[in-house]
């Protein structure tokens, strides 16, 4: 992993170097620090172009703990003529490892409210062949460690000996999968719980808008896509209180904070599976943050660094 950044410069650069003859362009963005990021900056500093970097999240905080990678982070994030980040919390990892504060923005990602919007939730629920009878707990990701899954297993019982009429369906494929199949056997949790896999993205709006609540219970996360569009759907969320989750869930009336352990977990989704939502305020929460608009503050960035120093602003 180490060479990863290296070989990419060097793989890329006969091809940017003839994009770049035919089409000579301003300025190189890359997305994703290492190894991506780092062979963009390799890539400008050849060329002679500012770079931007966009920050993620587990570019961040999972690979600048690796010793043989962090140096190259470190190197792309100061090298670059800015960075851009996802949220504020990713911001401030992002300024530990050197660059000034200033030459960082943040961008949190949008939502297409084409593709993510409430539909009725009994219909909803018909059309997936789910019961109109139960309190529905959805969760949607990668099923791997770091999104929590077995977490919300573990705060499965306690819920159910307050709430019997309790299903949670997770929605996801990956390696952590059996696992968390040993485990709903293990808490003889099979009849409350169902392992629905991997489903189109067309598909999700209906499974959120079948949901009662949506639960996320990463370790950390930069800006989550799925509880932007929970949200989208009118569904409220109930969140780990790490990296993005509380700069997307500011105010109560949309979702709930929770810490990473099953007992905070189960007081949230209880509380949130009795609670009257509003679901056309949910969806208010988040329907101005459309793509174009971050395509709109990306450009702006886009020109102040192409521009800087040329007297445009």
């Amino acid at each position: 992993m180490p060479l990863h950044g290296m070989s990419l410069f060097f793989a890329s650069l006969k091809l940017v170097k003839q994009i770049n003859k035919e089409f000579p362009f301003d300025l190189i963005d890359g997305h994703y620090i290492y190894p991506d990021g780092f062979a963009a900056v390799l890539l400008g500093k050849y060329l002679k172009k500012p770079v931007i970097l966009s920050a993620r999240g587990s570019d961040i905080n999972q690979f600048a703990r690796f010793k043989s990678i962090k140096p190259m982070i470190k190197y792309a994030l100061n090298r670059a003529d800015h960075v851009i980040s996802v949220c504020n919390a990713l911001k401030r990892e992002i300024v530990d490892l050197g660059p000034p504060a200033q030459k960082i923005s943040v961008i949190p990602n949008g939502i297409d409210t084409n593709c993510f919007y409430p539909e009725d939730k009994k219909k909803a629920r018909k059309k997936l062949s789910l019961s109109f009878d139960q309190k529905i707990i959805l969760s949607v990701g990668s099923l791997i460690p770091r999104k929590g899954f077995h977490v919300i297993l573990d705060a499965l019982p306690e819920i159910l000996q307050n709430q019997e009429d309790v299903h949670l369906y997770l929605v996801g494929e990956g390696p952590y999968l059996p696992v968390l199949n040993e485990q709903i056997m293990r808490m003889n949790l099979s009849n409350h719980v169902t392992m629905v896999g991997e489903r189109p993205n067309s598909e999700l709006k209906t499974w959120y808008s079948a949901a009662d609540v949506f639960c996320l219970a990463s370790s950390r996360e930069g800006w989550a896509n799925v509880i932007m569009e929970s949200l989208a759907c009118g569904t409220p969320v109930v969140a780990t209180n790490v990296w993005g989750a509380p700069e997307i869930l500011t105010t109560h009336a949309v979702g709930i904070l929770v810490e990473r352990n099953s007992g905070s977990i189960a007081d949230g989704l209880l509380e949130a599976l009795n609670r009257q939502w509003n679901r056309r305020r949910i969806r208010e929460h988040v329907v101005e943050r459309s793509w174009d608009v971050v395509a709109e503050e990306v450009k702006i960035v886009f020109y102040t660094i192409r521009f800087r120093g040329k007297g445009i602003h």
